[in-house]
């Protein structure tokens, strides 16, 4: 095969998906949902001919031009688009796709962006994975995210299911947008700032972080904390979703801020 004019497979961050029964499980996530289909990432086409047999709108999107070309004559259930997935809309119900490791968080944060689509099934680093499934504890991206939308890690891929292997191992996530969001849109810009300044903030207590992050007393800091069932050893990266919704309702309430 020619290269590609964005580069070699390096470059692209190239490894594909080729275990079947990893193929089937992202394909019955799918199945699972309603609507358009939007894939990233399509590269041979591993995953888009089993996509294409669901009988449902299905769009592959895949930057390298030959594949891309290949990849028509091969899946001809599918509409397939070459082009930089971060300069095209996500402009389906579903999003799905074997995520090229080093765009990993570009593309998430593209997608938490984009309006349109309702479900993501993403296949990422397994250590990024678990980041936004929050296990082990919260990221800011993933708090800052929460009140719209959940993030669930699905299960862990071996690198032996990809060629050519990578040096870790892949993580199944999918995301899915809140019916009734835990803040309302309008307040998103505010409600991330608080939780930027909650997670680089200073202090050796959450009360003292969370005074400094909302403006507000320590003692006010305690009371909205107490209020929002927030324990009041908890670090930034052990509140859940609703505990972060909560504890930004109440210190919007407080006097002076």
């Amino acid at each position: 095969m020619s290269r590609s004019s964005f580069g070699g497979r390096h470059e692209l961050g190239q490894n594909f998906l080729t275990n079947r029964a990893t193929i089937a499980s992202i394909v019955d996530l799918v199945d699972s949902t309603e609507g358009s289909i939007l894939e990233i990432g399509a590269g041979d086409g591993h995953l888009t001919r089993p996509l294409s047999r669901l009988g449902r709108q299905l769009t592959a999107v895949e930057i390298d031009e030959y594949r891309g070309e290949r990849l028509r004559s091969r899946a001809r259930g599918a509409s397939v688009v070459i082009g930089d997935v971060l300069r095209l809309p996500f402009d389906a119900d579903v999003v799905v796709g074997n995520v090229p490791f080093h765009l990993t968080t570009p593309i998430l944060r593209k997608l938490l962006r984009e309006p349109a689509w309702n479900e993501a099934v993403l296949l990422t680093q397994w250590e990024v994975a678990r980041k936004r499934a929050s296990v082990g504890g919260s990221t800011m991206m993933t708090a800052q995210s929460g009140p719209w939308f959940t993030f669930e890690l699905v299960g862990r891929v071996p690198a032996r299911h990809f060629a050519p292997m990578p040096s870790v191992d892949g993580g199944l996530l999918r995301i899915s947008r809140r019916r009734e969001p835990l803040v309302p849109r309008w307040e998103e810009k505010a409600y991330t700032r608080f939780v930027r300044a909650a997670f680089t903030g200073r202090g050796n207590t959450l009360a003292r972080i969370v005074s400094r992050a909302a403006g507000i007393d320590a003692g006010a800091a305690k009371k909205s904390l107490a209020r929002a069932g927030v324990p009041a050893r908890a670090l930034p990266r052990d509140l859940s979703a609703t505990q972060w919704a909560r504890l930004w309702r109440e210190v919007r309430r407080q006097p002076g801020r």
